[in-house]
């Protein structure tokens, strides 16, 4: 299979590309490396650089977008905007990319025939009290003038283009809704909550909880989310269909907190942090988002195979072998200047 990865520098993507050239595919990732980084992919180039080909370059760019899709089997849309600070420092960035490149993708693969994966999120169910969350289920976001909810916005506009698409032009297109994707190769700069625990357990910094620490979320590794997305992309019933894509065992941050300091052995004290102190404007949390996954199990007998310990440990070990990287290239690069 040909396939095609918006944003495939990224976290998910990445990850992505990793598993589609482990069983065989020929990749093409385009990414502006905006949030995403090209290192990301190293490993990939090193094992199958021969199937995996890099283009630089942004879902906006309709013509050159037309012209990757074109040689596709499946595109997988990932790229967008993501996390709370970035959603909050660039509302109009977020709002572009998200709306318009979701627009060109799907232009370009209702006009040459392809499947295509968009990828959404579990925001889109906003602050609605009908838990868990089914894919059926209403809607229900706050006032225009709080920031997050333009990002839940946005990618639920992308889910009504999709099918509008579906209806209009017979677009193959799955929708995947991911709830709190974890693992390494995530990043903690525009406020994803594991990675920033994690480094700060390892410092044996503070672990600074925003809130109360009561509000619940379900973690899923990312080596099970990418599984379910190549699953779900050759599942013939999946086609036109929502899926929620995510663990089910509900864990409040401050629980969250307890165990990484748990597993990694560290002595670091927990902290709370009001979230206008740490995002400098008030922020609307949710107390509970958890999924019901009972679609995709009876779709693709999906259940999670990583435990929320296993990917804290993941992620930890990813960080620590970044940081011996780090210093190895400090120290060559301090040699050079000696010898010189």
């Amino acid at each position: 299979m040909r396939l095609l990865i918006t944003g495939g520098a990224g976290f998910i993507g990445s990850h992505l590309a990793d598993l589609a050239l482990a069983r065989g595919d020929e990749v093409v990732v385009l990414d502006d490396l905006s949030t995403g980084r090209r290192e990301n992919l190293r490993e990939a180039e090193r094992g199958f650089g021969d199937r995996l080909r890099f283009e630089r370059g942004s879902v906006l760019d309709q013509e050159r977008l037309f012209e990757l899709v074109a040689g596709a089997d499946l595109v997988v849309h990932l790229a967008a905007a993501v996390g709370v600070r970035l959603v909050l420092e660039h509302p109009v960035r977020t709002l572009e990319t998200n709306v318009e490149g979701t627009r060109n993708v799907l232009a370009a693969a209702a006009r040459h025939g392809v499947r295509c994966v968009l990828a959404s999120s579990s925001e889109v169910y906003g602050r609605s009290p009908d838990l868990p969350f089914r894919e059926d289920g209403a809607l229900l976001l706050g006032a225009t003038n709080e920031p997050r909810w333009s990002y839940a916005c946005s990618k639920a506009l992308g889910e009504w283009l999709a099918l509008a698409h579906a209806r209009e032009s017979g677009l193959e297109v799955v929708l995947v809704r991911f709830f709190n994707v974890v693992g390494p190769r995530q990043r903690g700069r525009y406020g994803m909550v594991l990675p920033n625990f994690v480094r700060q357990a390892l410092a044996c910094e503070p672990i600074t909880v925003f809130g109360d620490g009561r509000q619940t979320r379900c973690f899923l590794d990312v080596s099970d989310a990418v599984a379910a997305v190549l699953r779900l992309a050759e599942e013939p019933r999946a086609v036109g269909e929502v899926f929620n894509v995510g663990a089910t065992r509900e864990v409040s941050i401050e629980a969250l907190a307890r165990l990484v300091r748990s597993e990694l052995a560290s002595f670091s004290p927990i902290v709370h942090m009001p979230y206008r102190e740490a995002y400098g404007t008030s922020m609307t949390d949710l107390p509970r988002r958890v999924p019901d996954t009972s679609k995709l199990e009876a779709a693709i007998g999906f259940r999670p195979a990583l435990t929320l310990a296993q990917s804290v440990r993941r992620v930890a070990s990813a960080q620590a072998e970044a940081a011996r990287a780090g210093r190895a290239r400090c120290a060559g690069a301090g040699a050079q200047r000696i010898d010189a």
